[in-house]
């Protein structure tokens, strides 16, 4: 390992899970630390549910939905269509087998554990090589101002299909966040920061809000490439592409850039967006193009690969 290099992931949910399935294929998973996303984190039926961080603990741990790309794979959904008599909150799907994670990160954190701790300990249990910390153990929550009112993001994704137009995005608590411990030193030791293909105001968003985080990116010494999650212009999951349009960036690798130039250095987009490499090459960041479809672990895994050959 002493060897190897060590990479550090910023990661939202599906999109990051699609390229992570290549990059566990690829790379030693014990080299790589993952830090997740937890501005969409809720309660259902007074559970603690990270969404995120269960996305990529599940897809790390090789037990994830491959058709849905959150959830368990062959889950059933008996305990919440029983509830569904007396709550009316089953629009969140709650698989049987995931309601086991959540009535123990629950029961850890009524406890008095960190989220970070509970996390390692859920990781542990899965046998789970990565480390996958959260971006804090302090709670920051995700809220959209929409045409519809002030939306949590679940609500906004999931229950309203993304379909209210938003105004504004807010990350409250994150000003007061502090990093989860470990966070600033992988993110400052790091051979190389990997920005996941994940919505970079909804899901990457959360954890540059934490100053702590953002500070740490603008002054490391070492390369920090995103994976652009357009392909095309478009968005496969998700509603980026309106979202960029509306807060007055374009809708393309050129808008992804600019959410994160202050600390970028490379940016992989698609073959599709080839066009798009010499401007962005001209305003001094370095392009790898490579097919980031990632419809299948194969693309994903050869995706991954160019990554890390580029960086090599």
């Amino acid at each position: 390992m002493a060897n190897r290099p060590a990479l550090t992931v910023l990661a939202g949910g599906v999109g990051a899970a699609k390229f992570l399935r290549g990059l566990l294929r690829v790379a030693d998973p014990s080299t790589l630390t993952i830090i997740v996303n937890t501005g969409d984190d809720e309660r259902f039926f007074d559970l603690a549910v990270s969404p995120d961080l269960d996305t990529i603990t599940y897809t790390a741990a090789g037990v994830a939905n491959p058709r849905t790309g959150w959830g368990r794979r062959d889950d059933s959904f008996h305990c919440l269509d029983a509830l569904g008599r007396f709550y009316d909150e089953t629009w969140f799907r709650l698989g049987d087998r995931d309601l086991a994670t959540h009535i123990y990160r629950t029961q850890r954190l009524a406890a008095g554990a960190r989220l970070s701790s509970v996390t390692a300990e859920v990781c542990r249990a899965f046998g789970i090589a990565a480390r996958i910390l959260p971006m804090s153990d302090d709670p920051v929550r995700t809220v959209l101002d929409t045409a519809a009112g002030t939306l949590t993001f679940q609500d906004y994704l999931v229950r309203r299909r993304a379909r209210p137009a938003v105004r504004r995005i807010r990350y409250l608590g994150a000003e007061r966040a502090r990093p989860a411990p470990g966070v600033v030193a992988a993110i400052r030791d790091a051979a190389a920061v990997v920005i996941a293909p994940s919505n970079p105001l909804l899901s990457i968003g959360p954890l540059l809000a934490v100053p702590g985080i953002r500070r740490t990116l603008e002054r490391r010494h070492g390369p920090t490439v995103a994976v652009s999650p357009l392909v095309g212009g478009r968005a496969p999951t998700g509603p980026l592409a309106r979202q960029l349009r509306r807060l007055g960036l374009p809708a393309s690798s050129l808008g992804i850039a600019a959410c994160y130039r202050p600390f970028l250095d490379a940016l992989v987009i698609d073959h599709r967006d080839r066009a798009e490499a010499a401007v962005l090459a001209a305003s001094g960041c370095r392009v790898i193009v490579a097919d980031t479809l990632f419809s299948t672990e194969g693309r994903a895994a050869a995706a991954a690969r160019r990554l890390l050959r580029a960086l090599a």
